[in-house]
C-alpha cells in the first residue's frame, strides 16, 4: 500500500513537471474526442481499462487520464530499421479512430518516416532538430532490427547515408527512455534469422542504455500505448521480465489465458488443419502451437479493436514475442516438445516445466499425456 501511495505522488509530481511545458498540439485531446464522437465517459473507462492493463490500483485511472491529456508535452522519436513497418500498422490501421490512436496522434511526434510528410533534405534537418531540441527528455521508439554486419552498411537511411547504427547510437545518446517496438528491434526478429548475413541485432545489443522490448510481431497497439503512459506518468521504465519486456504485458503465458485452453485439458486435439477438431475449436497444440512456451497478452487484449488474434482464427501461435523465435520456435506446424524432449512427448504443461521451470497444470494432465503414447505422424 505504501508502495502505491509513493508511486502515485511520484505520478502526480511528474505530470505537475509536464505541465510547466506548453502543449505541442493546437487541439487538446478534448476537442480531439468531441470531434469524433467519444464521450468523456468513454475516456474514463479507457482510463480505468489502462490502469487494469498496467496492474495498478483504480485511482490511478484519474493519473491516467490526465497524463493521456498532457501526452504532447513528451516528444517522441520514433526511428524505422530493418522492419516492414507492421508494428506502426498494428498501432494506426483502425477503421475508426479510437482512443488508443488519439493518443497516439496526440504525442508530440517529432519524427516518423511513415507518417510525417517531410522527405530528403527537410526530413533529416527535421531529425537533427529534434535530437538536439529535446536532448535528454525525448522518448525513443525504434522499428526494426540493427544491422550491424560491414559497419553497419546494410542499412543506409536518409539522403545523408548515415548507417542504422549510426544512428541509433547517436540518438540514444540523448534518449530519456529507449523502447524497441516489435520484435525486430526487441531481439532481431527474421532479420536475425540464421544465417543472419547482415548481424541484425536488438537494440538492446548495440546501445549502452536499458531499453524496453515490446516482443511481438507485430505488439498489440495496447502494449505500444500502455508502455507510452507509463512512461508519461511516470518518467520510468516499469518492472521487466528477463527479457526486458513489461512485466504487465508480458507476465503470463498465452497458453494459461487461452480461450482453447479447456479443449487442451479435455484432451480435445486438431489433429490436422481442417478436421473436425479445427472446426470445433480444439486445442491447436498437435499443429504447432507454440503458447506453452509464449509469453504475451494476446489472448486478453487481442488485435483490431479486440476482435481476434491468430489462436482464435485457427492458427497456432507461433510464439513471435520470444527471443530467436523464428529459429527456435520452428517448424511452425509441429509440436515444439518433439523436438526438445528427443521424441517423447508429454502434454504442454509438462513440457513447459522442463523448459521454464512451471509447475504442471491442468485438470486433465494424466489423461492428455495418453493422447501423446503414440508418436506423431510426420
Amino acid at each position: 500500500m505504501d508502495t502505491h501511495a509513493a508511486l502515485y505522488e511520484q505520478g502526480k509530481a511528474r505530470l505537475d513537471a509536464l505541465r510547466q511545458f506548453a502543449p505541442r498540439q493546437q487541439q487538446s485531446l478534448i476537442e480531439k474526442m468531441q470531434q469524433h464522437g467519444i464521450s468523456r465517459r468513454d475516456f474514463m473507462k479507457w482510463s480505468a481499462m489502462v490502469t487494469s492493463m498496467l496492474a495498478l490500483p483504480l485511482p490511478f485511472s484519474s493519473l491516467v487520464a490526465e497524463a493521456a491529456e498532457l501526452a504532447d508535452r513528451v516528444p517522441l522519436i520514433w526511428l524505422h530499421m530493418a522492419e516492414c513497418t507492421g508494428c506502426s500498422e498494428s498501432l494506426i490501421r483502425t477503421d475508426t479512430p479510437n482512443l488508443d490512436s488519439l493518443i497516439f496522434d496526440h504525442i508530440s511526434l517529432e519524427y516518423h518516416e511513415t507518417l510525417m510528410a517531410a522527405a530528403g533534405w527537410q526530413a533529416e534537418e527535421n531529425l537533427e532538430n529534434a535530437l538536439e531540441t529535446y536532448k535528454g527528455r525525448y522518448l525513443l521508439a525504434v522499428e526494426g532490427a540493427i544491422p550491424t554486419a560491414n559497419n553497419g552498411s546494410f542499412l543506409t537511411v536518409g539522403c545523408k547515408g548515415h548507417t542504422g547504427l549510426e544512428i541509433i547510437k547517436h540518438a540514444a545518446e540523448g534518449a530519456a527512455a529507449i523502447i524497441s517496438v516489435g520484435t525486430c528491434a526487441a531481439f532481431g526478429g527474421v532479420q536475425a534469422a540464421y544465417p543472419n548475413p547482415t548481424g541484425a541485432k536488438g537494440v538492446h545489443e548495440v546501445v549502452s542504455k536499458p531499453v524496453i522490448n515490446l516482443g511481438g510481431c507485430p505488439p498489440s497497439e495496447k502494449n505500444i500505448v500502455g508502455t507510452l503512459m507509463y512512461f508519461i506518468m511516470f518518467g520510468k521504465l516499469p518492472a521487466l521480465d528477463m527479457f526486458n519486456r513489461p512485466k504487465w504485458a508480458y507476465g503470463a503465458r498465452v497458453h494459461d489465458n487461452c480461450e482453447r485452453r479447456g479443449r487442451f485439458d479435455a484432451g480435445e486435439f486438431v489433429e490436422e488443419f481442417g478436421d473436425h477438431g479445427a472446426k470445433e475449436g480444439y486445442c491447436l497444440y498437435k499443429v504447432g502451437c507454440k503458447g506453452p512456451y509464449t509469453y504475451n497478452n494476446c489472448p486478453t487484449e487481442r488485435f483490431n479493436h479486440h476482435t481476434s488474434w491468430p489462436v482464435l482464427a485457427g492458427h497456432g501461435c507461433m510464439g513471435c514475442s520470444e527471443p530467436n523465435f523464428w529459429d527456435d520456435m520452428a517448424d511452425f506446424e509441429k509440436p515444439l516438445g518433439r523436438q526438445l524432449l528427443h521424441g517423447l512427448d508429454a502434454t504442454a504443461d509438462t513440457i513447459g516445466a522442463v523448459i521454464l521451470g512451471a509447475t504442471v497444470v491442468g485438470i486433465g494432465a494424466h489423461a492428455v499425456a495418453s493422447i501423446f503414447a503414440k508418436p506423431l505422424e510426420e
